[in-house]
């Protein structure tokens, strides 16, 4: 009961209600605090609104209502930083295998060629795997910057509201508390609000009670919420409550649409690099085992025919050196079967698809 509440603040500024007070009305589907104002007409009289001809549209009266009220804006995640998209980028399980694999044949190379010939293919490898890194995160940077833009400006819906007697298209976000606004078959219900009259108006509020029933609005049922849609009839509304002040604005503050799930294709391509990576490491580990086992028991032969190992008589030095070349070939196995541009070709691929569809304006 609305008696078992605590009190709401008293109105503050220029108006005859809080936002406490209104907002709990409309959140709560409070039909006695309705009452007890006066209902629809008490409400306007407490916003200074007009239920016919709204609101003065001046800038002064606009600005004493987003100050006492708020605007019709929420709170947006701040987005992720380059950095993370770096940090991200690196932990993909073919560049992985392709790091180890660089300071394998960077240490290999060095060490059966020399310094100053030995680091050119493990350099070159590992070149190869920052530049995969470096442009896959820029471009994941770049399209999360596009995602954002896009996604601000589907949320910019433009509509009609009622000031100073005739109607005016003004953005959603310029709604504030006390605006009339008529709503049709197929509008969003921009903000949350009191029916002031309608004609068979329902509304679809699946959007916020998960329910698909669609509701019918009328004197006895007027509680209108943000982000609901107008699925018959018409109607005229008072806005009564805007941005983080409605179910809709605190809903949105706590979630955001980027994700950051990869798309099918990057799913599907990144697990035919990790499959290929597993079998060329696999492969590796074969070779690797068969040419020591062929090595130390005596099976591979030097140029003129004699065992390039023999047990009690090879130096250890000229052991270590055998083993080292038969491990730099089972690098060079992983290093040509892991994929290294397969990451790099999906996401040029994808940046650019998206960058095309958005000239076409597909999205």
């Amino acid at each position: 009961m609305a008696g078992d509440t605590e009190p709401h603040p008293p109105p503050t500024g220029d108006f005859g209600i809080s936002v406490g007070q209104i907002s709990a009305i409309t959140r709560d589907h409070d039909h006695n605090a309705l009452e007890a104002l006066g209902g629809v007409k008490g409400v306007a009289d407490a916003l200074k609104t007009d239920i016919e001809k709204g609101i003065h549209e001046d800038d002064a009266d606009l600005l004493k209502r987003k100050n006492a009220f708020g605007s019709n804006t929420y709170p947006q995640k701040k987005g992720r930083s380059f950095w993370m998209f770096l940090w991200e980028a690196w932990q993909d399980l073919t560049l992985i295998i392709l790091m180890v694999a660089a300071v394998a044949s960077l240490v290999l190379g060095m060490k059966t060629e020399g310094v100053k010939e030995g680091w050119y293919e493990g350099a070159s490898i590992a070149f190869a795997v920052i530049l995969v890194i470096v442009v896959t995160a820029i471009s994941d940077y770049k399209q999360s910057l596009q995602f954002q833009n896009l996604n601000e400006e589907k949320r910019n819906i433009h509509l009609e509201v009622t000031r100073g007697g005739r109607r005016v298209e003004i953005s959603i976000y310029d709604i504030v508390a006390g605006d009339v606004i008529p709503l049709n078959i197929g509008d969003q219900v921009p903000a949350d609000g009191i029916l002031i009259t309608g004609h068979s108006l329902a509304i679809d509020e699946s959007s916020m009670t998960g329910e698909s029933k669609i509701v019918q609005k009328n004197s006895r049922e007027p509680f209108l919420m943000s982000g609901c849609k107008v699925a018959d009839g018409s109607g005229t509304m008072l806005v009564t409550g805007v941005g983080i002040n409605t179910e809709w604005g605190l809903l949105m503050a706590s979630i955001s649409e980027d994700n950051g799930e990869e798309t099918p294709l990057q799913v599907r391509l990144n697990g035919v690099a990790t499959f290929i990576g597993i079998v060329g490491l696999t492969v590796a580990l074969l070779v690797l085992v068969v040419l020591l086992v062929r090595y130390f028991t005596g099976h591979t032969k030097n140029f003129d025919g004699s065992p390039e190992f023999v047990a009690g008589k090879t130096k250890i030095g000229k052991a270590v050196n055998g083993a080292v070349k038969i491990l730099t070939v089972a690098v060079t196995i992983v290093v040509v079967a892991v994929p290294e541009g397969l990451p790099l070709a999906v996401t040029l691929t994808l940046a650019y698809s998206m960058r095309k569809m958005m000239r076409d304006k597909a999205l």
